[in-house]
């Protein structure tokens, strides 16, 4: 005859369980920069590192003139590979990643998920290319280089976009100062407006002048959609060296577009899994390189 378990060692199993699960959503939980400025391949080298991706990603490299955006578009590929590749284990034969008609990429459903909603997000510009993932909540990351492209003035730069901004958020922007810091402000608050309409997965048919961001010296972040506060959404924004800002968008995909919102298992969770997801540390950025990154694939014969 076999006893039945204890109440005692069965409270114990759930509690070892539950940390079991919670480490293995923290592994999902990634962040991964690279200085594409620091690579400067030779035509051969460039070609030698493309071929590891599958060839139908080829064309969205090569469809680019300049060599930096070029090298961008080939970066922000091996780390979406090698990512999926390291952290959920697919074979990299075996991935397939697609993107929605709004140019958001996402990973074709596979055995090895554990996770409903393994998803990912990358950006690129400037110095640097990166990507950031997440087990259960949407993922949204943008990087801005913040400084003007040709010669315009700072007041004539951010005039062209104030119709993104709500009157609250254009205030702060216009008296933050010195040009420099109405530049900083300016970037620091389009960088979070894209990292949330990412997460999403919108496009940029969003009307981002809805998008309201409050903070407390540029921490504790939270945003009001239409005036309402989305309190199941974080925030965090960082600088990079160079003159860059990078910020990372976590939050409920129950208001994801809805072509993302097919590609996830689950739009909707009990509080318990939901809230694990949310309260999950939000990691540095991890520095790799292209060598590195490359190396993680087979070998191409």
């Amino acid at each position: 005859m076999i006893a039945k378990p204890t109440k005692n060692i069965s409270k114990k199993t759930r509690i070892i369980s539950g940390c079991d699960r919670e480490l293995e959503m923290e592994k999902c939980v990634q962040r991964w920069l690279v200085n594409a400025s620091e690579w400067d391949p030779s035509p051969n080298e460039f070609w030698i590192a493309m071929s590891v991706l599958p060839q139908h990603e080829h064309s969205s490299i090569t469809r680019f003139v300049k060599i930096e955006d070029r090298k961008r578009a080939l970066v922000s590929r091996l780390l979406q590979y090698a990512l999926v590749h390291q952290v959920v284990g697919i074979p990299f034969d075996e991935i397939v990643i697609n993107r929605t008609p709004q140019g958001k990429p996402y990973l074709e459903k596979h055995l090895n998920v554990k996770f409903p909603n393994f998803n990912f997000n990358v950006s690129h510009h400037g110095d640097y290319v990166a990507i950031a993932s997440e087990p259960i909540c949407l993922v949204g990351l943008d990087i801005v280089s913040c400084f003007i492209p040709g010669k315009e003035s700072v007041s004539d730069f951010i005039r062209n976009f104030s119709s993104y901004f709500s009157s609250s958020e254009w205030e702060k922007i216009v008296n933050a100062g010195s040009d420099d810091n109405v530049l900083d402000t300016f970037f620091r608050y389009w960088c979070l407006k894209e990292a949330f309409v990412k997460a999403l997965g919108t496009g940029v048919g969003y009307k981002l002048d809805y998008v309201e961001f409050h903070h407390k010296d540029w921490t504790d972040i939270h945003v009001k959609v239409d005036g309402a506060v989305l309190n199941d959404w974080n925030f965090w924004l960082s600088e990079l060296q160079g003159k860059h800002r990078i910020a990372v968008a976590r939050g409920h995909p129950r208001i994801a577009a809805e072509n993302y919102k097919k590609t996830l298992k689950q739009s909707h969770f009990d509080d318990d899994l939901y809230k694990l997801g949310f309260h999950l540390p939000n990691p540095v950025f991890v520095m790799r390189s292209v060598e590195e990154l490359c190396s993680l694939f087979p070998v191409v014969k």
